[in-house]
C-alpha cells in the first residue's frame, strides 16, 4: 500500500518518502520533516489514529489524511474528532488521493505564511517597536489604540511625511481586522473616471478596454481596512459617489446596476485643512461630516523634537543592515538632526540617514554625509514650560547619552569626545541615569 500511494502522488510531481511503520513515520519527521501525511489507519503496533495523535502532539498544524477500508460515519467522525484533515475510502481513486493532498498541501502553505505575516506585523507595528518619545506621540499611540477595535471611519491630517499610513495600518493591525485585507490608494494618482472605476469596480463591457469584470478597492478590502489617501484631491462630484457609499455601505461598479454590499473600515488621510477647503467651496461638508467621526491630527517633527535622535537610531539601525554596513551617528551629526527644520518631516529624516549610511567615508556618520539642506536648519524651540536648569540638564543629558553610543558605550572615549575626564562622566552619568 506504501508504494501505490507513492507511486500515485510521485507522477504528479510530489516528494514522497515511504514508510514502513507508525514508529518510522515519526523518525522521518524528527529527521527531515514534512508538509502532509497519509497513513493506513489499521497497521500493526501503532494504528493510525495514534500516529495522528502523536504527529500531532510534535507538529499540531500538520495535516494527516487517513487510508480506511472500514468507512462509516462513527469512523468518519472519530477521525475528524482527533484532528484529521480528512479520509479516503479503500480502494481509493488516484485522483481524488491527489485532489486531497493538493488541498492538504494548499492548507499547510496558507498557514505558514499567515504565520508568517502575523510575524511580520507584530515586528513592525507592534507597540513597542514604535518610536513614540514626545509626550505628543505617545498620546497619539494610547488614541491610536482606543480607536483600533470600532467600526468608526477616521480622518488623519497633517503634513506630509508625518507618518499618515503608518497610523492607517497601525489603527488595522491594532484591530480585530488583522487578518483581513489592508488596501491602500492614493486619490491623487488617478484622474476621475479611473478613480471611479479603481475604487467601485467595473463590470465587463463598462468602458472602452473593459474586457472582464474587476473588483474594485472597496470590495478588495471587504472585512478590512481601505486607506484613502491625499483624499482633499477628489472632484466635487466624486466627492457625491463616496459620499453615498459611505453612508449606504454599498459600492456600484461602473457599468452595473445592481450594487454590493461592503463591509469595509475607511481611514481617509490629507494634508490639506479641509475645513479651508469646505470654505472656499472645494470640499464637501456633509463628506467632511461622514468621513470625520474620528479626527487624528498628526503634528510635524520640528514640534516634537524629542522624537528626532529615536527616530535616526531607528532608522540607521535598518539602512546600516540593509546595506551590511556597522555606523554610528556622530554626535555632530545628531545635533545637526535636532537642529534642522524637517519641511519633509518623518520620510526627509529617514531619506537623510540613508543618505548618511551610503555616504559615511568610514563607520561614523558626520554632518557632512548627511547633506541637509542649510535653508532649513533651524534653532530648537525653548519649552514653554519648565526652569532654565531643567532645559540644561535634558540638554546635557542627551549630549552624553550621544557621545556614549557615538563610542558604542566605551566610557573612556566619550569623555574624550565631550572633553571632559572619566570621573567628570561617571559623576553625570550618575546624576542624570544613564548607561552605556
Amino acid at each position: 500500500m506504501v508504494g501505490v500511494v507513492a507511486a500515485a502522488l510521485s507522477r504528479v510531481g510530489y516528494e514522497c518518502e515511504g514508510c514502513a511503520s507508525g514508529d518510522a513515520a515519526l523518525a522521518a519527521l524528527e529527521a527531515r520533516g514534512a508538509d502532509a501525511v497519509v497513513t493506513d489507519w489499521k497497521m500493526p503496533q501503532m494504528d493510525g489514529i495514534e500516529l495522528l495523535r502523536r504527529l500531532h502532539a510534535r507538529r499540531p498544524g500538520l495535516p494527516v489524511i487517513l487510508l480506511t477500508a472500514y468507512a462509516s460515519v462513527s469512523s468518519a467522525v472519530a477521525a475528524m474528532r482527533e484532528g484529521a484533515f480528512d479520509y479516503i475510502t479503500k480502494p481509493f481513486d488516484n485522483d481524488e488521493l491527489r485532489t486531497v493532498v493538493g488541498r492538504a498541501l494548499e492548507l499547510n502553505r496558507l498557514a505558514r505564511e499567515n504565520r508568517w505575516l502575523r510575524q511580520e506585523v507584530e515586528a513592525r507595528y507592534a507597540a513597542d517597536q514604535v518610536i513614540a518619545e514626545s509626550p505628543r506621540s505617545r498620546e497619539l499611540l494610547a488614541l491610536i489604540r482606543r480607536v483600533a477595535p470600532s467600526r468608526s471611519t477616521v480622518l488623519v491630517q497633517g503634513e506630509s511625511g508625518t507618518g499618515k499610513e503608518l497610523v492607517a495600518r497601525l489603527l488595522h493591525y491594532w484591530s480585530e481586522r488583522v487578518g483581513r485585507p489592508f488596501v491602500a490608494v492614493n486619490c491623487k494618482a488617478f484622474a476621475e473616471g479611473v478613480l471611479e472605476s479603481e475604487l467601485f469596480g467595473h463590470e465587463k463591457g463598462a468602458f472602452t478596454g473593459a474586457t472582464a469584470a474587476r473588483a474594485g478597492c472597496f470590495e478588495r478590502a471587504s472585512g478590512g481596512t481601505l486607506f484613502l489617501d491625499e483624499i482633499g484631491e477628489i472632484s466635487d462630484d466624486f466627492q457625491a459617489k463616496l459620499l453615498r457609499v459611505l453612508q449606504e455601505g454599498e459600492v456600484l461598479r461602473v457599468g452595473a446596476t445592481e450594487a454590493r454590499r461592503v463591509d469595509v473600515r475607511v481611514v481617509a488621510a490629507t494634508n490639506r485643512q479641509l475645513k479651508d477647503e469646505i470654505a472656499a467651496g472645494r470640499f464637501r461638508e456633509d463628506l467632511f461630516f461622514r468621513l470625520n467621526v474620528i479626527p487624528i491630527a498628526l503634528v510635524p517633527l520640528r514640534e516634537r523634537r524629542e522624537d528626532i535622535v529615536p527616530l535616526a537610531r531607528h532608522f540607521l539601525r535598518r539602512h546600516a543592515e540593509q546595506s551590511a554596513r556597522q555606523v554610528a551617528l556622530a554626535p555632530e551629526a545628531e545635533a545637526a538632526l535636532l537642529g534642522h527644520g524637517w519641511r519633509g518631516n518623518v520620510r526627509e529624516l529617514e531619506n537623510a540617514i540613508e543618505r548618511g549610511v551610503v555616504l559615511a567615508r568610514g563607520d561614523v556618520i558626520t554632518p557632512e554625509d548627511l547633506l541637509l539642506d542649510e535653508s532649513s536648519t533651524t534653532v530648537p524651540p525653548v519649552e514653554s514650560e519648565g526652569t532654565l536648569q531643567a532645559a540644561l540638564d535634558h540638554a546635557t543629558a542627551a549630549r552624553i547619552r550621544a557621545a556614549l553610543d557615538a563610542a558604542r558605550g566605551q566610557r573612556t572615549e566619550a569623555a574624550r569626545a565631550l572633553g571632559i575626564d572619566r570621573t567628570t562622566l561617571y559623576r553625570l552619568m550618575k546624576r542624570y541615569g544613564l548607561t552605556g
